[in-house]
């Protein structure tokens, strides 16, 4: 059964500033800390990656994933969904941002579903880290100067 949470944080940067750093890929690594390596396998006709592999550290080794992002939404929404994943039979999610003034409202919804069994706590303690350092590692990067 998938695990399934959201989280939210106030950045202080325009939606397309966020967007845009949630959309450069290439630049993951700068600022994801539990990153190994990003591929983009595939683009879209505007160039944006569709396919992205990932290699990242979880529950204490490696994992590989491949998502598939979603702009139907852009700038307000990035969605993604799993396509391949070595630990996790779904890892599928979205990021929707809200203007409030100088700010935005992120909200990160995730669900995880992994392919080992284990209790749904560790499960939910998993998916609260996942999105938590996700958001405040966000955040840092937005909010750098330009």
């Amino acid at each position: 059964m998938p695990q399934r949470a959201t989280e939210s944080i106030t950045i202080n940067a325009s939606p397309e500033t966020i967007y845009a750093v949630v959309t450069d890929f290439e630049h993951y690594a700068d600022w994801v800390s539990d990153l190994k390596r990003i591929e983009v396998l595939t683009r879209d006709d505007q160039g944006r990656g569709l396919e992205v592999e990932f290699r990242a550290a979880a529950f204490g080794r490696s994992t590989t994933y491949t998502l598939r992002y979603e702009y139907d939404k852009a700038p307000g929404e990035l969605s993604w969904r799993q396509v391949q994943g070595d630990l996790t039979e779904a890892l599928n999610g979205r990021y929707c941002f809200v203007a409030d003034g100088d700010d935005t409202k992120v909200t990160y919804d995730l669900e995880v579903e992994l392919l080992v069994p284990i209790p749904t706590f560790i499960k939910s303690r998993a998916a609260y880290r996942i999105q938590t350092q996700a958001l405040r590692e966000l955040k840092a990067q937005a909010e750098q100067p330009r």
